[in-house]
């Protein structure tokens, strides 16, 4: 059988119990999930990789994953928001129009100078990890998603690539 997420509704109820749950889980991890999402406010992206692939390691199943390589990503960036959504007050969009296209994730921290953009790749093996990051920032830049930001007056933007292959993700980040 294979699972698919066939429209926006479906695809909302999941990540609404994704969230639930994670709230549910992480109200004892409180400092850690702080910490997490302080990493993504510093730019810190060897520490987001290495909180991801610990959360990787303990949650998923790589039957979790059973899709098709192009579907695989929406699990991912559902599990992303759950984790981001659960730990912090800051404003979340996903799949916001931005530039010219949509990008998976924007947010806007509690400082209004600050907004950080993540495009989330699935890579389809290890070493590929690396080339699905950079194909992330790379759209991530062609495509303008910093424009949203920056119509809202946010001039600090992180840019960050996020590749996943099973229970193992990559983590790049730049300034722009």
């Amino acid at each position: 059988y294979k699972l698919i997420i066939p429209n926006r509704e479906v695809r909302e109820v999941y990540i609404h119990q994704i969230q639930e749950w994670f709230r549910e889980t992480f109200v004892q991890d409180e400092k850690p999930m702080q910490e997490f999402c302080q990493a993504f406010l510093e730019g810190n992206a060897e520490e987001i990789q290495k909180r991801l692939t610990v959360i990787l390691g303990r949650m998923i199943s790589v039957m979790d994953t059973k899709a098709r390589d192009d579907q695989k990503e929406n699990f991912y960036h559902g599990l992303l928001l759950g984790l981001l959504r659960s730990a912090s007050k800051w404003l979340i969009l996903s799949n916001a129009e931005s530039g010219e296209g949509f990008s998976d994730i924007l947010i806007e921290p509690e400082d209004p100078d600050v907004g950080i953009v993540i495009e989330v790749k699935y890579a389809s093996s290890v070493s590929e990890l690396d080339k699905a990051c950079n194909k992330a920032m790379s759209q991530i830049r062609s495509r303008r998603y910093d424009k949203k930001l920056r119509n809202d007056g946010r001039e600090d933007i992180l840019a960050y690539g996020i590749a996943f292959q099973k229970k193992r993700c990559k983590v790049i980040c730049e300034r722009i």
